[in-house]
C-alpha cells in the first residue's frame, strides 16, 4: 500500500475566492497542505499530521463573522445545472450540520490536540442551526434547508427571491435529523420529532406518484413535512432517518419497518446503481448511496441489511477500481472500511496536489432536484434536460470526507 507522504505547503486559493460573493470570506482560506499521492490511501505516521491539517482547513473556512455566510457555517455553492458558467453562495445548514455530526462520531478516535479542533469547529456551528427551525411551529423541532428567520428559496438566487414567501419550501426529515442529532437533542425531543413523522408517511394523507409502481403501496417516509409538498421517496434520506432511529434507540415504527423494507427492495435490485437519480433525487450518485448504507449498517446491526452485505462490498469494490473521481473514491474506501474491508489501492493522478483532488467542483455529494416531485411522466423529461437540478459544492465537507477515512484507515489497522 502506498501513503501520502508531505511534499510542502504553500498558500492555496479557491477559485471560488475570485467570485465576488465570496470576497468576504477570502481571509479564512489559509495554508492548507498539498501532498503527493503514490499508490494509495493506506494507514501512516503522516496521516495524523494530516488529519490535523484538514481539521485546520475546516477551521479556516468556516465562518467567523455574519457576512455573506452565517456565522458558524461550512460555505456551500449551488450551480445550475443549465448554467454551468458559475456558482453562487448558498445559505443553509447541510454541510455544516454533516460536518459536525462527523466529528462527533470520530472524536474518540482523534488525538487530545485534534479534539480540541474538533471540539472548536462543532461549538462555532451551534450558532448557525436556530436560523433554519421551524418560526411557524417552533415546538416541532423540525429544520429546514433554507432560512426560517428570513424566509429565502435558493440564497443569492436573483430574480428567483421575489417568490420568497409564495414558494417557500416546507421543513425536511433530512435536515431535521441531521441537525438533532448535531446538537445532541435529547432523548425526549428525539422522540418527539420521531412520533411526528408517522403522519408523512406515503399513504397517511397522500399518496406518492413519482417511484416505480411496485413502491407506490409502501407506507415509507417522505422526504418533506409540510402539507402543500408532495410525498417524495428517498434512498439517502431514508439512510439518514434511520439511522436517527438506531442512533437514539427509539422504539421501530410501522413507517421505519416499510422504509426499511423499501431500502432492502432497492438495493437487492440493484437500483442504487443503475438508477440512483431516481431513487435518490437530492443524492443521486452510488458512491453516495454506498456511503449512506454503509454508515447506517455501522451503527448498529440490522439483519435485513447483513443479508445483503457482501452483495454491497462486491458492488464498491468494482466501483472503486473503476471510479476517477478521487473524492468518489474516497466514499467507497470508506463504505468498506466501515463493512471491515481493507480498501484496495487507489490509482491516482499523480501529477495533482491533493489539495485540488479533494476540493474538486466535479464531486457531487448532495443536489437540488425540483423535478423530482413531479409526476414520473414528467419528472423523467426534467430528469433527462437537467432542469430544475442545481449541484452543490462544499469544499469543507470534502476536506471533512478526506479526513474521516483517514481516521477509519487508522482505526482499522490498530484493531
Amino acid at each position: 500500500m502506498g501513503i501520502y507522504k508531505i511534499k510542502f505547503l504553500k498558500l492555496y486559493y479557491l477559485k471560488y475566492s475570485q467570485h465576488p460573493l465570496f470576497n468576504s470570506a477570502r481571509k479564512y482560506l489559509a495554508l492548507v497542505m498539498l501532498v503527493f499521492i503514490s499508490n494509495g490511501i493506506s494507514a501512516s505516521s503522516n496521516d495524523s499530521i494530516l488529519i490535523s491539517q484538514l481539521l485546520h482547513r475546516l477551521d479556516d473556512l468556516q465562518i467567523k463573522e455574519n457576512g455573506i455566510f452565517p456565522k458558524g457555517s461550512i460555505p456551500s455553492f449551488r450551480m445550475y445545472a443549465l448554467n454551468k458558467t458559475r456558482y453562487k453562495a448558498d445559505v443553509n445548514p447541510f454541510f455544516t450540520g454533516l460536518v459536525s455530526l462527523t466529528l462527533q462520531n470520530l472524536m474518540p478516535k482523534l488525538s487530545a490536540s485534534q479534539q480540541v479542533q474538533a471540539k472548536t469547529i462543532i461549538d462555532r456551528a451551534t450558532a448557525l442551526y436556530p436560523k433554519f427551525k421551524s418560526r411557524k411551529h417552533p415546538e416541532r423541532n423540525t429544520y429546514n434547508f433554507w432560512p426560517k428567520d428570513t424566509v429565502q428559496i435558493f440564497p443569492n438566487g436573483g430574480w428567483l427571491n421575489l417568490f420568497n414567501k409564495q414558494r417557500a419550501i416546507a421543513d425536511d426529515m433530512d435536515d431535521t435529523v441531521i441537525l438533532l442529532m448535531a446538537q445532541n437533542a435529547d432523548e425526549a425531543t428525539a422522540k418527539q420529532v420521531h412520533d411526528l413523522m408517522q403522519f408523512y408517511r406515503n399513504g397517511y394523507k397522500y399518496s406518492i406518484n413519482s417511484t416505480f409502481d411496485g413502491y407506490k403501496n409502501m407506507a415509507a417516509y417522505s422526504t418533506w413535512f409540510g402539507e402543500k409538498m408532495p410525498i417524495e421517496f428517498d434512498f439517502g434520506v431514508h439512510a439518514n432517518v434511520l439511522y436517527f432511529v438506531q442512533q437514539y434507540q427509539l422504539p421501530w415504527s410501522a413507517a421505519d419497518s416499510a422504509t426499511l423494507q423499501l431500502m432492502t427492495n432497492i438495493i437487492k435490485e440493484k437500483q442504487y446503481l443503475s438508477l440512483a437519480n431516481y431513487i435518490s433525487p437530492q443524492y443521486a450518485r452510488p458512491a453516495v448511496l454506498l456511503y449512506h448504507i454503509s454508515r447506517l449498517m455501522a451503527l448498529k446491526s440490522i439483519p435485513q441489511l447483513e443479508d445483503l452485505k457482501p452483495s454491497l462490498i462486491a458492488e464498491t469494490e468494482k466501483l472503486l477500481l473503476t471510479s476517477d473521481l478521487f473524492m468518489d473514491q474516497v466514499l467507497l474506501s470508506t463504505s468498506l472500511l466501515r463493512w471491515g474491508v481493507q480498501p484496495p489501492t487507489i490509482s491516482l493522478n499523480k501529477s495533482k496536489e491533493l489539495s485540488s483532488l479533494i476540493e474538486d467542483d466535479q464531486f457531487v455529494f448532495f443536489l437540488a432536484n425540483i423535478g423530482s416531485m413531479f409526476p414520473n411522466s414528467i419528472k423523467n423529461t426534467a430528469y433527462k434536460t437537467g432542469a430544475f437540478r442545481f449541484t452543490y459544492h462544499c469544499p469543507g465537507y470534502n476536506n471533512l470526507l478526506l479526513l474521516e477515512n483517514l481516521v477509519l484507515q487508522q482505526t482499522l489497522h490498530k484493531n
